[in-house]
C-alpha cells in the first residue's frame, strides 16, 4: 500500500530514491503534474503543502478553477460481458448501473 499525504482537501504520493537519495511525490487524483521533492520524510510533507498552495495560488492568479481530486465521478472500462451482466442486474432489480457499482465498490472497500 502506498502511503499518501493529505492537506487542504489534495493527496499527495510520498516516495524514495535510493540513487538520488531523495524523497518525492506529486499532488495525485489531478490531470496537472505538480511535483516536489526533500531531502528528507518531515521536510516532504512541507514540501507538499507549499506545492498544494503554489499550486491554488497559480489557479486564483490565472483565473482558471483549481481541479478537484476525486470529484465524484470516473470512467471504469469492465468488458462487454461484465458490462452486460451489470446491466441485466441492475434493470431486473430496477436500480441504475451506477447504483450497482456504486453499492458493489462500497462493499469492496469496507
Amino acid at each position: 500500500m502506498k502511503d499518501l499525504l493529505q492537506y487542504n482537501g489534495y493527496y499527495g504520493t510520498a516516495e524514495f530514491s535510493p540513487d538520488d537519495e531523495v524523497f518525492f511525490g506529486k499532488i495525485a487524483f489531478i490531470r496537472s503534474l505538480v511535483l516536489y521533492q526533500a531531502d528528507n520524510a518531515k521536510e516532504l510533507k512541507k514540501a507538499f503543502q507549499k506545492a498544494v498552495d503554489d499550486y491554488l495560488e497559480t489557479c486564483k492568479d490565472q483565473g482558471i478553477e483549481p481541479e478537484k481530486p476525486c470529484k465524484g465521478s470516473f470512467n471504469v472500462r469492465v468488458g462487454e460481458e461484465l458490462h452486460s451482466k451489470t446491466a441485466i442486474f441492475a434493470e431486473q432489480h430496477n436500480i441504475s448501473i451506477n447504483n450497482v457499482v456504486k453499492e458493489a465498490l462500497e462493499k469492496y472497500i469496507a
